[in-house]
């Protein structure tokens, strides 16, 4: 073939701009951009790269500090009742409403993460929960305190979710579940510390000291607003719907407000949506349940001191730490559902064997073993919901799904004070094994299996 009668090449073709919208309106663009996928370099890389280490570190400090608050609350309550006067229902309720206003403060805040940005609402939550535990050391009588313990409340609810889905979407699909396992984490560190540091500081401090403690966290924030970067998967979303707004008419514009309606935009997402609300509602219920009254528990029942019975559940939480960290692993091998069956069936039988557990080294040991089911599986909640749902909405499924869960887990300590009021701790404890039932039904019908997922 002579050179005159050679084909000429093809010119290579140009890769598709990652604004392009496929032939979809620009409401359809700012409705559903789950419809136009797009991977961030980093979701196929080997290794986490420097700015989702950054995530990470973020994402931990605000979830500890949520950790030590409540379990801080748990230890207090006996000293703030006896100087306020207040009655074991209102006790109680300040824990409760400090769970309801985390259901509002999730719905809130996971709103504005998907239209504002991750770190920057997250800087915003830890502000809102920093500043008015803080106030909680002003407070004169239940009322106000009730007042200050609901707004920090709000803050703490947008936390959860807005750093699950800022580490899911810095972080490489292989390692999305370990990622979210080190998040969750970062509560046991929170806890672990008030475990520990709560009986000893105190009777130094008091409990207007300890919720002085509160206001650290306001430093934190500012350090993640300087250190953190969004994202390469939210800004390139982002950058899609500022295109497609521009061609909206104005009235259209406020189409972000529709993440909510991503929850449940069809059959399948609605199911899957439904069954992650039982299995944080069932998380949330069982954890509270558990941790709230476990300290009391050990004393009313073994006569274990305060420093004793911080010790005891020092060694539960830290089984609760080395759950969540083999979750992680065993998501991200074996796959999520695989995972959650195993530790839910776990805890069935964990709680209901600690129940009947009486000598302090077997209370140790079983304490330990029982953290390990009983919480473990916060270690694959980020992993799960980021999978689920597209960016236009993961923050938003996030805090709304685990919110609701708080919501119902605000209502475990209630029960479980008047199921042992009535009858006893076993009793109670016997209860909350019962109900893991409801996730293991949850997870075989209504949960997807989506394990390293690209993120949409």
């Amino acid at each position: 073939m002579t050179a005159a009668s050679r084909p000429e090449p093809r010119p290579a073709r140009r890769p598709e701009p990652p604004t392009e919208t496929s032939g979809l309106t620009p409401a359809d663009t700012a409705i559903a951009p789950a419809a136009i996928p797009h991977t961030s370099e980093n979701a196929h890389a080997a290794h986490p790269s420097g700015h989702a280490m950054r995530a990470l570190i973020a994402s931990v400090l605000g979830y500890a500090m949520d950790g030590f608050d409540l379990l801080m609350l748990g230890f207090m309550l006996p000293a703030i009742s006896a100087d306020l006067h207040l009655s074991g229902g209102e006790a109680g309720s300040l824990v409760t409403w400090t769970l309801v206003g985390a259901v509002v403060g999730g719905i809130v805040f996971g709103l504005l993460s998907d239209r504002f940005g991750r770190v920057r609402v997250l800087t915003w939550t830890i502000l809102v929960f920093a500043v008015f535990t803080g106030l909680c050391a002003l407070s004169r009588g239940y009322a106000d305190l009730l007042v200050y313990r609901t707004i920090a409340g709000i803050g703490l609810g947008g936390e959860f979710g807005i750093g699950m889905a800022l580490v899911a979407e810095a972080w490489p699909a292989q390692l999305r579940a370990r990622a979210s396992s080190y998040v969750g984490l970062g509560w046991q560190v929170g806890v672990l510390a008030a475990a520990l540091l709560t009986p000893w500081l105190l009777p130094v401090i008091g409990w207007r000291g300890m919720f002085a403690i509160g206001l650290l966290p306001a430093v934190v924030s500012f350090a993640v607003r300087r250190g953190v970067e969004e994202p390469e998967l939210f800004v390139a979303h982002r950058a899609r719907i500022a295109q497609a707004q521009a061609q909206m008419p104005a009235h259209e514009r406020g189409a972000w407000l529709r993440a909510l309606g991503l929850l449940v935009a069809d059959a399948r997402t609605a199911r899957a949506s439904v069954g992650v609300a039982v299995l944080c509602s069932v998380q949330n219920f069982g954890y509270y349940g558990l941790m709230i009254w476990l300290p009391a528990y050990l004393s009313k029942s073994f006569g274990y001191s305060l420093t004793k019975s911080g010790l005891w559940t020092a060694a539960t939480v830290a089984g609760m730490a080395l759950g969540i960290w083999l979750f992680g692993v065993a998501a991200d091998r074996f796959g999520r559902r695989p995972a959650f069956l195993f530790y839910q069936v776990g805890a069935v039988v964990m709680v209901f064997v600690y129940a009947h557990l009486s000598t302090p080294f077997a209370l140790l040991i079983g304490g330990a073993a029982m953290g390990v089911f009983v919480n473990g599986m916060i270690g694959g909640y980020g992993a799960l919901i980021s999978e689920l749902y597209p960016t236009a909405a993961r923050a938003t499924a996030q805090n709304v799904l685990f919110n609701i869960g708080r919501a119902v887990g605000g209502f475990g300590p209630l029960a479980v004070g008047a199921m042992a009021a009535r009858y006893s701790f076993t009793a109670a404890l016997g209860m909350l094994a019962a109900i893991y039932v409801l996730d293991i039904l949850a997870t075989l019908f209504l949960i997807p299996e989506r394990r390293g997922a690209a993120l949409e």
